[in-house]
């Protein structure tokens, strides 16, 4: 198996790719929607609705003599060949990378369970980690049913006489009839590839503390499910492959499906065995760490949310000006004046213009002196950097600066990865609570 591990923003040398030449060529000018396309994951699962991350956007861009990769991490293969996308705020490690994996979707200790060296194992446990968080997200939908045809023989005739069946099943005539009939049911293909999936994911290492996190789902996929057969899965697999779900309505199910193929068709070649199409799965780094974000600031702020089009501001009257801040501060008993937040993954030195432009937006709407901008930080930077917003004119060069309103730029210090991940992870909740102890200074001063 050849190996090439990579940071994502970054750009690589054209002898590196040389390693990986067939997936390269998979890759290159390829854009994120043509890779869904091919069966790769990617997150957050709608791009339309991710303001850092869109569809046209490219995993590797050829740029002179190297190559860059774009906003994404995670694991990309082809046949024998793997590119590892690891966070550019991380070590080699990628400790910091799965950290925030398991943060933000309450992944199990990956390290802890790995039974192998092999990426392609770590991919492969990716998959199973996803699936209650995507059953989860089709059952919102309620069960899943389509018209089926069945076959009854008895006296109560609803459907269409089966002549030919009947004339050998009711020979001599005893009072039966044999008929067919299409029935809208639940006990269908899709919700049977579910039902394998689920008892697959059963015998694995874990499979049961895993599933516990959809306890209520996977019950009532078992009890939709009454014809399940375990001798019946390459059956299963084979007629899900062959009729996908394509109805906008039930994307959720379709991805749904897609998990569960995907998983199923691996549980002997694994990963990665045999001549295939390209796999992986792929996390927008902004969105992943705007989300761990979130998780870390729910006391002091309310956390809008763009990808699932909830909780939207506006800037105007009826409804003009559709925003979303990444965090407004939630008003207390003593009425104290709002925060605004804005989670950037991106060096400090990074966050300029465009960024100052709408954070003084989002200010200016909810009548916020402080802002904040929340980005990760390196052991060797110098702490929080105070920008003061200027009054006055150049014209008539009376240009000062205001002590009452305020932008931070403040940094959430990421440990070294020489440690082992235990270590590491105890080390990020430390750095976690100075992070978090400025708001707690912040709303104790106003």
């Amino acid at each position: 198996m050849t190996l090439l591990r990579t940071k994502d923003n970054t750009d690589i040398k054209k002898e590196e790719l040389e390693l990986i030449p067939r997936l390269r060529e998979k890759l290159v000018g390829k854009t994120l929607a043509d890779l869904t396309a091919e069966g790769v994951f990617v997150f957050p699962e709608t791009l339309k609705n991710s303001e850092d991350l869109s569809s046209d956007q490219f995993v590797l861009e050829k740029n002179g003599d190297f190559y860059r990769t774009g906003n994404v991490m995670g694991f990309l293969g082809l046949d024998d060949e793997r590119l590892i996308i690891c966070s550019r705020f991380g070590g080699e490690e990628d400790h910091f990378f799965l950290y925030l994996l398991a943060k933000v979707f309450d992944f199990p200790n990956i390290v802890d369970l790995k039974t192998s060296a092999d990426d392609s194992d770590r991919l492969f446990d990716f998959l199973l980690f996803l699936f209650p968080l995507y059953l989860k997200s089709a059952l919102r939908k309620g069960l899943f049913k389509k018209y089926i045809r069945r076959s009854y023989n008895d006296a109560n005739i609803k459907g269409t006489i089966d002549l030919p069946r009947h004339i050998r099943q009711n020979t001599p005539f005893i009072g039966k009839v044999a008929y067919d009939r299409r029935e809208l049911s639940a006990d269908n293909s899709l919700l049977q590839l579910v039902r394998h999936t689920i008892e697959y994911i059963k015998g694995r290492p874990c499979g049961r503390s895993l599933l516990a996190r959809a306890k209520d789902e996977t019950e009532l996929i078992a009890a939709a499910t009454p014809s399940y057969k375990f001798g019946e899965r390459s059956k299963v697999v084979f007629e899900n492959k062959k009729a996908p779900v394509r109805h906008a309505y039930f994307r959720e199910y379709r991805d749904l499906q897609r998990l569960c193929l995907a998983i199923l068709r691996q549980q002997k070649q694994r990963i990665g065995g045999g001549p295939r199409p390209i796999y992986g799965i792929l996390f927008d780094g902004a969105w992943l760490w705007e989300e761990y974000i979130a998780s870390l600031l729910k006391k002091f702020f309310h956390h809008p949310k763009n990808k699932a089009s909830e909780n939207a501001q506006y800037l105007f009257a009826k409804s003009k000006g559709k925003i979303y801040p990444d965090f407004i501060g939630k008003l207390d008993e003593k009425n104290r004046d709002r925060l605004i937040a804005d989670a950037k993954y991106k060096p400090a030195g990074n966050i300029v213009g465009g960024d100052y432009l709408q954070m003084l937006a989002y200010m200016f709407r909810f009548d916020a002196k402080c802002g904040y901008f929340l980005y990760p930080e390196d052991q060797n930077e110098s702490g929080d950097e105070v920008l003061y917003l200027n009054s006055g004119s150049t014209y008539e060069k009376n240009v000062r600066a205001r002590d009452d309103i305020t932008v931070t730029k403040h940094g959430l210090i990421i440990p070294r990865e020489e440690d082992p991940y235990a270590a590491f992870a105890e080390k990020m909740k430390n750095a976690e609570r100075i992070f978090l102890s400025l708001f707690d200074r912040e709303l104790k001063t106003q």
